[in-house]
């Protein structure tokens, strides 16, 4: 008998030990559902990816700040705007003014917001003439590049070899492992948001020679079309950004050198391994009121869900 009421009590105990582990399976597992602003349920997939899901509009297309951004960065923009709007921003076209002009706009109040490389000497100067502070935040982290033709058997230069090609004191491909052919030094124009990442990030205290008016591009997909595919292009190089001639401006004719060793590549933008790093930079006005719509924006930019927008949009958040 009291064999018998032993089996039965572990046979209890048994079934009560599996009843809650069913329920804390269930319980844990469970995705939380979140009720919006229509009462509809959208489910929060938090707790399995790490990432919060929110898409709700924070802004109509009358309340969204006038946001301008440098040609690299104009698809993020518009990846940003369309989320922070939701459907209706199909319903108006954005015209974009490119870096310069982009940033004189903030500085003159035409623009909210400029999106751009870090602003040149030039236009900071500018802005101080106006009597405008600025507040500069950091938003997407890049790689500076150079590129050649994809005929060019040089498949990397290091920091100081592009000084010294740029400086002049390297004229010739036999000099950095190449074909005993002259190298031709694609420039873009001053205040273009790539002369001021090279200016900044690469010659920096070194002066860079002034190029030929052939050697001068207008455009960034110019500077590329020039090595693609121009009269001597195997001979040329240029320098643009990561996501611009990885992504936006592809070209089956042209490769990104190494640099120090290093590939350009999100991995080692991620890390910060490659050697010349850049930024997308949120530039606006310091007068803008706490309450502002372009403040409001500027945090959701880097917020979490600006960054997986970022993202997911093929750059790299900064934070």
């Amino acid at each position: 008998m009291k064999k018998g009421m032993t089996i039965l009590l572990s046979i209890v105990v048994v079934i009560a030990v599996l009843l809650g582990c069913v329920w804390a399976y269930k319980h844990f597992t469970a995705k939380e559902e979140i009720p919006t602003k229509s009462g509809d349920v959208i489910t929060d997939v938090s707790k399995e990816s790490g990432e919060k899901v929110n898409d709700e509009p924070i802004f109509t297309n009358e309340t969204y700040p006038k946001v301008d951004a440098s040609l690299a960065i104009q698809p993020l923009a518009e990846e940003l705007r369309k989320n922070f709007i939701g459907p209706t921003a199909d319903d108006v076209e954005i015209e974009y003014l490119n870096t310069h002009y982009g940033f004189l706009g903030v500085v003159d109040g035409t623009r909210d917001v400029c999106f751009m490389s870090y602003p040149s000497d030039e236009e900071m100067a500018y802005a101080r003439e106006k009597g405008v502070e600025l507040e500069i935040v950091r938003a997407t982290n890049s790689a500076f590049v150079f590129i050649v033709n994809i005929d060019n058997p040089v498949e990397g230069l290091t920091l100081e070899q592009i000084r010294d090609i740029y400086s002049g004191k390297i004229t010739n491909w036999k000099e950095v492992g190449g074909e005993d052919a002259e190298i031709i030094p694609y420039q873009r124009p001053v205040n273009s948001g790539s002369q001021s990442g090279m200016l900044q990030l690469v010659m920096k205290d070194t002066p860079l020679m002034n190029p030929p008016s052939t050697e001068l591009t207008v455009g960034m997909g110019d500077l590329v079309d020039a090595i693609a595919e121009y009269d001597n292009s195997k001979y040329a190089l240029g320098y643009s950004y990561y996501y611009y001639v990885n992504t936006m401006y592809k070209r089956d004719t042209i490769k990104i050198l190494a640099i120090d060793g290093i590939p350009a590549s999100i991995p080692s933008i991620k890390s910060g391994e490659y050697p010349i790093m850049t930024a997308g930079w949120l530039v606006y006005r310091k007068d803008e009121p706490k309450d502002s719509n372009t403040r409001k924006w500027i945090e959701a930019v880097t917020s979490d869900r600006g960054g997986k927008i970022i993202e997911d949009a093929g750059y790299v958040p900064a934070n």
